[in-house]
């Protein structure tokens, strides 16, 4: 199966898309939800594109590299933006991020 090399990959893929559904619901909840807007824009787009480099492994599309490129950088700017507040959900995010940028570079 092609998608066994990508084993690794899979999992941060998953990682990172549930700390940025998580990061997104909490940062709803947070007092100020305005200040959080772009880390809940980010928290979406990095979702939906970890969980759709998820899916395109398993099914082997032969855009894996220029998806994992794409989906670095997405992952990346989500980081950055999480990385600036405080709450506890946001720097787990951001972590998650990070790993996930350089996991996907390796593919790229």
């Amino acid at each position: 199966m092609a998608h066994q090399k990508y084993q690794e990959l899979l999992q941060t893929l998953h990682d990172c898309m549930e700390e940025c559904n998580h990061c997104y619901d909490a940062c709803l909840q947070e007092d100020d939800v305005k200040m959080m807007a772009e880390c809940i824009r980010l928290d979406r787009e990095c979702a939906e594109i970890c969980g759709y480099l998820e899916q395109a492994i398993s099914r082997n599309s032969p855009y894996i590299s220029e998806l994992a490129s794409i989906c670095a950088k997405v992952c990346e700017d989500c980081g950055n933006e999480c990385k600036k507040h405080d709450h506890d959900h946001c720097q787990k995010c951001a972590d998650a991020c990070f790993s996930c940028a350089e996991a996907c570079k390796k593919v790229a």
